[in-house]
């Protein structure tokens, strides 16, 4: 069993709170030092209480989706002896009602773009039994009941 944490801080300030006018913004800690800012998603709380720059739970979601279906691929590819050059996502997801009526990430698209080195390259088949694996093996997919795509992008020959 491994425990993960995070840490969450948000402060009033000086704003009014019931009135629900108040900043979003908050900061996220890692246990290794790394410190982001965070707020909810403008298209959900309007501005000038979200904070646009900032990362918001809806795109760390994603993110998460994302990199878990990464780390897993890299480590099946590294197993079958293929050697990946790059591993870039365009991953996106969608806010809507889910069939409780509620809000909820309904679908997330993760579109890997990956490119292979060596004398021994995958199949197009091959790298989509490795996507099939990596959803199968990532943590997070398997923790949540949002619909993940996995829609790999092929690379163009260099």
């Amino acid at each position: 069993m491994a425990i993960s944490a995070a840490e969450i801080s948000w402060s009033r300030r000086d704003q009014a709170f019931i009135d629900n006018h108040y900043s979003r913004a908050h900061i996220w800690r890692f246990d290794g030092g790394i410190e982001l800012a965070a707020s909810s998603s403008p298209s959900v709380v309007p501005l000038p209480y979200s904070n646009a720059q900032a990362v918001d739970p809806e795109e760390a979601f994603i993110a998460s989706l994302s990199s878990c279906h990464m780390l897993w691929f890299l480590s099946l590819a590294a197993g079958a002896g293929w050697v990946v050059d790059s591993y870039e996502d365009q991953a996106d997801g969608v806010l809507a009602k889910n069939a409780s009526g509620k809000l909820a990430m309904t679908v997330v698209h993760l579109r890997p773009l990956v490119t292979f080195a060596g004398d021994r390259l995958p199949s197009e088949a091959e790298v989509e039994r490795l996507h099939h694996r990596a959803h199968e093996e990532c943590f997070l997919a398997s923790s949540v009941a949002t619909e993940i795509r996995c829609e790999p992008r092929k690379a163009l020959p260099v």
